[in-house]
């Protein structure tokens, strides 16, 4: 258990390092907005894996990815979503959005949304599907409780990269804020960000 457990931490880790859109999206939050949005961003992205395991530990997940209407029915909702965001972020006006003073989400807000894009993004459900059932350490018996011990090995090691890439981007968020012609740049990167991940949950 515990060597298959190790194997399971390197591959999280390895694959949270990787370019993709959670990381990515973190690291435009801790930018834009600084480490601590970025922090709450990320422990909404990571809560809503709970609810991946859940359905993939009693097999919801399965039939979920095998009915392909109501599949792409999810895949919709998300890029609609996403889309959103990416239109709320261009209606804001550059000049106010990066000003000191400006208001901001709510480190909840920024949580909720990010529970939202996670449970939206039915990309995540086929990973855990894929992934997860390889580390299981006895298939045989008991999946429902190894399942639950891999989902939460994923969220904690996860959680770790990503607060570690939000503190990172957000000791430059200070510097980029001083600068006010940086405030368009970082609100089409937001922008560009929403739509890629849209794309990203869109394509087959």
């Amino acid at each position: 258990m515990l060597e298959t457990l190790l194997s399971f931490v390197v591959a999280t880790c390895l694959l949270a390092l990787s370019p993709g859109p959670d990381n990515m999206y973190v690291l435009t939050q801790s930018l834009v907005n600084g480490s601590k949005s970025a922090l709450a961003t990320t422990a909404g992205l990571i809560s809503g894996c709970i609810v991946h395991t859940t359905l993939l530990a009693f097999g919801i997940s399965a039939v979920i990815t095998t009915n392909p209407s109501l599949f792409f029915g999810i895949k919709v909702l998300g890029a609609l979503y996403l889309l959103y965001l990416a239109y709320a972020v261009f209606k804001n006006d550059v000049t106010l959005e990066f000003s000191e003073n400006a208001p901001k989400k709510s480190y909840g807000q920024l949580f909720k949304q990010g529970v939202i894009m996670n449970l939206l993004n039915p990309k995540v459900m086929l990973f855990f599907l894929a992934l997860f059932p390889q580390f299981l350490w006895e298939p045989q018996t008991n999946t429902v409780r190894q399942f639950y011990i891999l989902g939460v090995t994923f969220m904690v090691v996860s959680f770790i990269v990503f607060a570690t890439i939000a503190l990172l981007g957000g000791s430059v968020s200070s510097f980029l804020n001083k600068n006010k012609h940086t405030g368009v740049v970082l609100k089409w990167l937001q922008i560009l960000v929403f739509l890629a991940i849209a794309a990203f949950i869109l394509v087959p």
